[in-house]
């Protein structure tokens, strides 16, 4: 058994979230936002890109140019020592705007900590009625799985149909800002964890 080339967090983890809609202030991001907000109530520096800094040209491995916005989340992403993601429910699965964010994480397939490599990953989907949001959470938790990330124990699905966030962006529902305050300690500490024993496995794969 080899220890795998994942280095240890700083004293204050690095936590990166990366969804929400082109709309600012969508419920996806008020949840990223509560779960970044307790994340550095834990301790953790945080950094959220949502709104227009999804607004990326549509994913083409074959070419190596890349936009300010997508080397800056490219940038972030290979330094986070957790990650956050959120979509809304689209069709049975994520949006269309998050799915391609997530497929510039092809970008990280030759860093040490190959994709979400050696990090845990929190999801929350989200959508008006628990069908959409529950397709959207269970897809976002694929997407980590392929991308060799550690889903969190609990993923969170919110109904936006019933009364979530209000216009500032408090949580109004006190059962949905637990579930969001333990998503951000599971995704904090699991990076603190790792920096106390890093996480070990075989050279080759596991």
């Amino acid at each position: 058994m080899n220890a795998l080339p994942f280095p240890a967090p700083a004293a204050a983890p690095f936590i990166v979230a990366v969804g929400g809609a082109l709309r600012s202030a969508s419920s996806t991001e008020k949840a990223l936002r509560h779960v970044l907000a307790r994340a550095e109530a834990l301790g953790a520096r945080t950094a959220i890109f949502s709104g227009p800094a999804l607004d990326l040209p549509l994913y083409a491995p074959e070419r190596s140019e890349r936009t300010a916005e997508a080397a800056a989340l490219l940038e972030a992403l290979r330094r986070a020592d957790g990650v956050v993601l959120g979509s809304p429910g689209y069709h049975g699965g994520v949006s269309g705007l998050v799915k391609n964010a997530l497929d510039y994480v092809e970008d990280l397939r030759d860093d040490p900590r190959c994709y979400f490599e050696g990090r845990a990953v929190a999801c929350i989907g989200t959508g008006a009625g628990w069908q959409g949001a529950t397709a959207a959470l269970g897809a976002l938790r694929n997407v980590v799985h392929a991308l060799r990330g550690w889903n969190t124990p609990l993923g969170v699905a919110i109904n936006t149909a019933e009364p979530a966030f209000d216009a500032a962006g408090c949580c109004v529902a006190p059962r949905l800002a637990e579930q969001l305050d333990l998503l951000a300690s599971q995704v904090v500490g699991f990076a603190q964890r790792v920096a106390a024993a890093p996480v070990v496995g075989i050279a080759a794969g596991y």
